[in-house]
């Protein structure tokens, strides 16, 4: 059974249950399986040896999602080769892929945890009442341990992108 967080954060100022455990600093990062198109899957090992920025946002088909993987996919170009930054949603691939073609994103990896919610359980962002992960941000060292987590109090907020990009650059 997994655990619950209820009223770990807010949407709209209304409490939300947060489902998995809260992850912090120093914690071995979970594994995951995400869908990178519909038939193929990644897990935390296809990233081995790289430092990961992973951006989560509830759809890619809201403002401030949208704002958010702009700003990482800018900041991606400027981090170099050993830097994979991901964005997870719910959102399906198709829907992924559309965005990203429209949006012109070409540094940011888009994976959807569509099928089974798996990221959203390890990672303790998947939100209960919504079944969407909960905007967060977590670093990842190159050794697959946390380095620097986020998770926002409230749904529509933006997270603090300067805090996430130095929490990158001190590991490269």
């Amino acid at each position: 059974m997994s655990q619950e967080r209820k009223g770990a954060a807010t949407f709209k100022g209304n409490p939300i249950t947060l489902v998995g455990p809260e992850l912090k600093a120093g914690d071995a990062a979970p594994d995951f399986k995400l869908n990178k198109d519909l038939l193929n899957e990644v897990s935390l090992s296809d990233y081995a040896g790289k430092v990961k920025l992973i951006s989560v946002v509830p759809s890619i088909d809201t403002g401030v999602c949208d704002a958010q993987t702009r700003r990482f996919n800018e900041e991606a170009a400027k981090l170099g080769d050993n830097v994979a930054v991901l964005t997870v949603s719910v959102d399906l691939p198709f829907a992924q892929a559309r965005w990203c073609g429209a949006a012109g994103i070409d540094q940011v990896v888009l994976l959807s945890d569509y099928k089974a919610k798996s990221f959203g359980q390890a990672y303790g962002v998947l939100i209960q009442e919504l079944q969407l992960d909960m905007r967060s941000i977590f670093v990842i060292d190159a050794n697959d341990k946390i380095q620097y987590v986020e998770y926002l109090g409230e749904m529509t907020e933006h997270p603090n992108y300067e805090a996430a990009i130095e929490a990158v650059k001190k590991l490269v």
